[in-house]
């Protein structure tokens, strides 16, 4: 960080902290990446971390007192977020866009705040969200590769057939009740699901299964995984899978795939307040070498 931005922080951090709760405030939104592994899932709770707790103690850090942040999904232990989006109510004379820098210098290196945003002040980052999607990576190769890891779940114990897995996918497309994959423990009153993408694909030994909703059920898309995957192997029809959830038959559904491969991709807003590409520049990248620069090597 260069001394004049690190300046510019501890000058905003010193007026902020003369702030009052009660002063002439707006509604701050940030665009949110972390690494889930440290976590015990996006929303505050006793006794164990949280991203929610993190983010909130570094504002109360800048600002004296403490406040309440906002997000538009709240992820599980494990999960990790590309572009999670939330909010928080500032006095106005902080410039909201400085707020990206003077919270990624107090927060932990697995927590970075891509963009911050004024938004108007009725505005919710849950409440005001049309669409959550989520990616779900499965590494295929027989052989670990650490630096994939801690995003995918490494399942190379059976070939995976990604056209059934798709042929399986494709009836959840609309508003359905998916009861079958609803964790006990949520306090959602209902079930019902406006599913409106459903995919899976693969790349080399990667299969990626996304899913685009209204809203997610608790524990909704590892759940639904751990049973695609049955699909995947042959041991259980796309019929066979469809019939699962249409007929309710959450007995039956008994795994859930691990959380590292689980993603928070974007979240979708009729007035989204940030620049188009911020979706782009917060998604997932592998950096992996090009086989091209290795022709040396054979022969």
């Amino acid at each position: 960080m260069s001394d004049e931005l690190s300046l510019s922080s501890r000058s905003s951090v010193v007026s902020a902290k003369q702030a009052s709760p009660s002063e002439e405030r707006q509604r701050v939104a940030l665009v949110i990446q972390y690494l889930g592994t440290r976590f015990h899932g996006w929303q505050r709770q006793p006794k164990h971390r949280s991203v929610q707790e993190d983010i909130e103690a570094a504002i109360q850090s800048v600002l004296g007192y403490p406040v309440t942040l906002h997000g538009a999904g709240r992820t599980d232990a494990g999960v990790h977020a590309a572009a999670q989006v939330a909010h928080f109510d500032a006095p106005s004379h902080i410039p909201v866009y400085r707020w990206a820098d003077i919270l990624n210098h107090r927060l932990s290196e697995d927590i970075v705040i891509r963009a911050s945003a004024v938004v108007p002040p009725d505005w919710h980052a849950r409440f005001s969200a049309i669409w959550r999607r989520y990616r779900y990576t499965i590494y295929t190769d027989a052989r670990p590769n650490l630096f994939v890891r801690p995003f995918s779940w490494h399942y190379y114990y059976a070939p995976l057939d990604e056209t059934a897995m798709q042929m399986a996918l494709a009836p959840l497309v609309g508003r359905h009740h998916l009861a079958a994959f609803h964790r006990a423990g949520s306090d959602r009153p209902h079930s019902w699901v406006d599913v409106q993408v459903a995919e899976c694909s693969r790349q080399d030994s990667f299969v990626r299964i996304e899913l685009q909703a209204s809203g997610f059920l608790y524990g909704m898309m590892r759940l639904l995984v751990g049973l695609l995957v049955e699909v995947g192997k042959g041991i259980r029809s796309p019929e066979g899978f469809t019939a699962l959830w249409t007929e309710q038959r959450r007995d039956e559904v008994r795994y859930a795939a691990p959380p590292q491969g689980l993603c928070l991709l974007r979240v979708g807003y009729s007035d989204f307040p940030f620049p188009a590409d911020i979706w782009f520049d917060s998604q997932p990248k592998f950096v992996l070498p090009n086989p091209a620069e290795f022709a040396f090597c054979s022969g």
